[in-house]
This record gives structure tokens, sequence and C-alpha cells, in this order.
């Protein structure tokens, strides 16, 4: 530890101190693939992204033809739109649990972890929209002496 002669020494001595900020680096397996795993509700998406065509598959289906309706489908290119990144990238996910709209949301969710993964410097864009945050709602549970989570029992005055 070397010794501080004066107020200077002491700021430079903080400086040389004080944590850089973290630097965010490429997380690639053996075959050179991005992974993050998506959440939303109740479905848990697990992703990989690789270099590519643009081919979206979830769960061996094309994505058209697993997520019908139009909205699923944009909610799911939603990040790849975002970071101008249409047809560069292969997409290869298997959902479970919950219902679409569940599932569409956790695959989004796992699009942009694994986009970030695959290139860090795309997390601010994507930080920005929210499509990093996972969203943590879901179904309140019932409770007893209820009808539903929160529905009471329809009252009987006889």
């Amino acid at each position: 530890m070397a010794e501080l002669q004066s107020l200077e020494d002491l700021g430079g001595a903080i400086e040389s101190a004080a944590p850089e900020a973290p630097v965010h680096v490429q997380k690639l397996d053996a075959h050179g693939r991005a992974y993050a795993t998506g959440k939303r509700k109740d479905a848990v998406a697990r992703v990989w992204v690789k270099p590519g065509t643009g081919k979206i598959t979830i769960n061996s289906k094309d994505f058209t033809a697993y997520f019908a309706r139009p909205v699923l489908q944009m909610i799911l290119r939603q990040p790849i739109m975002l970071t101008d990144r249409d047809g560069q990238y292969d997409i290869v996910a298997t959902v479970a649990g919950g219902g679409l709209s569940g599932q569409a949301g956790a695959v989004r969710h796992g699009i942009s972890k694994a986009l970030t993964h695959y290139e860090p410097e795309l997390r601010a864009i994507l930080k920005k929209e929210g499509f990093l945050t996972r969203d943590s709602r879901v179904v309140e549970r019932k409770k007893f002496g209820r009808a539903k989570a929160r529905r009471s029992f329809q009252f009987s005055k006889r």
C-alpha cells in the first residue's frame, strides 16, 4: 500500500480502487449457439440462437403453425425486428406449461436473453424496451371460503 501525502493522492487512490462497470461477454455453447430460458406466467421456454437463415422452430414445428394467431407471431418476432436481425439467426425453442399467450411471452423473453448472450451490444436496446424483464404476473391462487381467488359465493337471504 502506497503512502498518501496529499488529498490529490487520496483522489487517485479512490479512482483506482473503484470497480469498473460490468462488461457483458458473448456466451456460447460447444455448438456455437447462445442459450437462454424465458418465462411468463406458468410457461417456460428454452431458446437456442445460432447464425442462419431466419428459421424459427418451436417444439419441432414452424412458429406460424405453433402460434396460429398473428398477434402471438408478432409478439414472438418483436425482439428480432427491434434489433434489425430478421433473417440472420435460426431460433430453436422448446416451450412447456401455461397457455399459448404465456408461451409466446416466454419465447419472446428467451429470444431476447439469447440475443444478448450472442451479441452483448444489443442489451441496451432490448432492455430499454423491457424485453429482458421477466413479467412476474401470475394467476392468483383460489382461497377457501371463496368461489374463485376473490369472488365470494352468491349471498342468499333465505
